[in-house]
């Protein structure tokens, strides 16, 4: 499921946000805020759609994203896209576990 209000879910929405705005390695430790984060997704989606050129969202950094966008450049809805991705991942978790289900029973 799609969050739309994304932010108040964020797993860095009590976090210092200069924590999220850093340079060299110290983004490896800002990436790790996001390891866990239940809206990573949804925020990723936001900070490509939008163009967000500095910080870490969604668990990349402003490098990984240009990256991204560079090699994608036909994504016209990274939302839409991400979406669609999760929704399809969750289906087939889902299925995983009714199918365990059905073989423990």
């Amino acid at each position: 499921m799609w969050i739309t209000d994304w932010t108040a879910r964020a797993a860095c929405r009590n976090a210092d946000p200069d924590a999220l705005f850093v340079q060299g390695a110290a983004q490896n430790r800002a990436k790790l805020i996001c390891r866990g984060c239940p809206v990573r997704t949804e925020c990723l989606a936001d900070a490509l759609d939008n163009r967000i050129e500095f910080g870490v969202w969604g668990g990349m950094t402003e490098r990984e994203r240009r990256a991204l966008l560079r090699r994608r450049p036909d994504v016209r809805s990274w939302r839409e896209l991400l979406e669609t991705a999760k929704e399809e991942y969750e289906r087939s978790v889902e299925d995983e576990v009714d199918e365990q289900e059905l073989v423990a029973s």
